[in-house]
Order: C-alpha cells, then sequence, then structure tokens
C-alpha cells in the first residue's frame, strides 16, 4: 500500500495541537537483500539501505521534529542515525519496537523457512494473531510490548512530532493500534505493508481523534529507483 496526502507534496507539518507519530521502517538490510527473515537478527543495512536511510533523514529534517526512537536491532539504528546527525537529537533505543521475533526461522531464507517449518511458516503466512512462533513470539506479543512503549512516549511528548524507526511487522501492527483497529477480542487477519524507509504518519489531536495522513509513502525515494 502506498498512501499519502494527495494536498501536499513536500514536508508537512503537524496539525495544530495535535502530536504527530511518524513510523518509519529501516532501510533495506542485508537480510532484506537476501530474502531471509530478520526477527530479532542484527543484520545490517545493505549499502542500498544506507542511502535510503539518508535520503530519509533529508527528507524529515525539515520538519519540527521533538524526538527520536528506535528498535534497538542494528538495521533500524543505523536508518535514525543520519536524522539525528542532522537535527542534533538524540536516538532512543528499545528493545520494545524489535520486529516480531520468529524463533526457528530466524536468518533462514524464505524458502528455506518453508521446507524446515512448514507449519510455522504457514501459520505466518495466515497472520494469525494468537499462534506463538516455536522459539519466538506471536502478534499479541508483539502488540502487548510495542503500544505499551508507544503510549508512554505519545503521553511524554504531546503536542511533539515523534519520529520511530522500526521493523515492517512492528509498523503494522502499532498502525492498527493508532487506528483502534486492534480492540476487539476476535481480530481478522490484516496486514498493512510497508516498504524500506516508507513513512507513515498520524497526527492525534487532543480530542480523541486519529487523523491518518499517509501510510508507506514513498515518494522521497524515487530517485533511488533502479540504484
Amino acid at each position: 500500500m502506498n498512501s499519502s496526502d494527495s494536498k501536499s507534496n513536500g514536508p508537512r507539518l503537524k496539525t495544530d495541537s495535535a502530536t504527530q507519530v511518524l513510523l518509519v521502517r529501516h532501510g533495506q538490510s542485508e537480510g532484506n537483500a537476501e530474502r531471509r527473515f530478520g526477527g530479532h537478527t542484527a543484520t545490517p543495512l545493505s549499502p542500498r539501505g544506507l542511502r535510503q536511510a539518508q535520503v530519509t533523514a533529508r527528507t524529515l529534517a525539515g520538519e519540527a521534529i521533538t524526538a527520536i526512537y528506535s528498535s534497538d536491532l542494528v538495521r533500524a539504528i543505523q536508518t535514525a542515525e543520519p536524522l539525528a546527525q542532522l537535527t542534533g537529537l538524540p536516538v532512543h533505543s528499545t528493545e520494545a519496537f524489535r520486529e516480531r521475533s520468529v524463533g526457528v526461522m530466524e536468518s533462514l531464507t524464505f524458502e528455506d523457512a518453508a521446507q524446515k517449518h512448514p507449519e510455522q511458516y504457514a501459520a505466518l503466512l495466515r497472520r494469525d494473531f494468537e499462534h506463538v512462533l516455536t522459539g519466538g513470539e506471536s502478534y499479541r506479543q508483539l502488540l502487548d510490548r510495542a503500544r505499551q512503549k508507544l503510549d508512554a512516549i505519545i503521553n511524554e511528548h504531546k503536542g511533539g512530532s515523534v519520529v520511530v524507526f522500526s521493523h515492517t511487522g512492528t509498523i503494522c501492527i502499532l498502525a492498527l493500534h493508532l487506528m483502534g483497529a486492534l480492540d476487539s477480542p476476535d481480530l481478522k487477519p490484516v496486514w498493512l505493508s510497508t516498504a524500506n524507509c516508507g513513512i507513515s504518519r498520524f497526527d492525534l489531536r487532543t480530542d480523541g481523534f486519529v487523523r491518518v495522513i499517509a501510510l508507506n509513502d514513498m515518494r522521497h525515494l524515487h530517485m533511488l529507483n533502479g540504484n
């Protein structure tokens, strides 16, 4: 999905009195390039991922960013660092924003995981929210750890603009959480796909209204197509 505010093609300032949350997926990792499960594996950015991180930083540096948070995994931190350098803000890293642990499938290629662990692989493809992967965790467990941290950050930075660098699964869960889509005890398998360095924007107003500004905005990366 690539959705953005059609009324603006440049940096966007948040609505007055709203708290803006920007969820940014890390740049292409070496694991992404090799079509491997990342999970909690400490795989660094590929050369393309490093370029994506630089372009993303330049895109966001002109906005009124008040805080930068990141998963503590190296691919996310490497993506956050260029923005920190341009803004002078520190990167607050936390394991709460890590990708879902895929347990026995960590570091395997998608093809090897499907062959060696077919039941676990199938459960992952079904987006089974409650299924705990062997040696890993469920989407429910991911939600519990990630939303608690995000809610605390939002409360701490009311009226500010917070950037969170994380991972595709975690961003999907956090985006659905912000939209109130995970409040029901019976959840449908919904997936919001985020590309490397795709930006999702949310304005959280003081009256409780949540405005979705963009999902997986990739316009800033067009210059890297094919490179």
